[in-house]
C-alpha cells in the first residue's frame, strides 16, 4: 500500500479517535472539542506514527531522485 495513503488514514483514524474520547470524557463544545482533538492526535500522532512518517519520507525522496 502506498506510504502517503497509510499514513493519511492513520492520522485520520487517530483524530477520531482523540474526537470519540473527548467527547466521551466531556467537552462538549464543537470548536474546542476539534481544536483539542487536533493538538492531541498531532502530539500521539508524532510518537506512534515515526515508522509510517519515515516510509513517506524515503518514497518521496526515491520520488524525486
Amino acid at each position: 500500500m502506498h506510504p502517503a495513503f497509510v499514513y493519511t488514514a492513520s492520522r485520520l483514524g487517530l483524530l477520531a479517535v482523540s474526537i470519540g474520547v473527548l467527547y466521551l470524557l466531556g467537552l462538549r463544545e464543537p470548536f474546542i472539542l476539534l481544536v483539542a482533538a487536533f493538538l492531541v492526535s498531532g502530539v500521539v500522532s508524532y510518537v506512534l506514527l515515526s515508522r509510517q512518517r519515515d516510509a513517506l519520507s524515503a518514497r518521496i525522496a526515491k520520488n524525486r531522485e
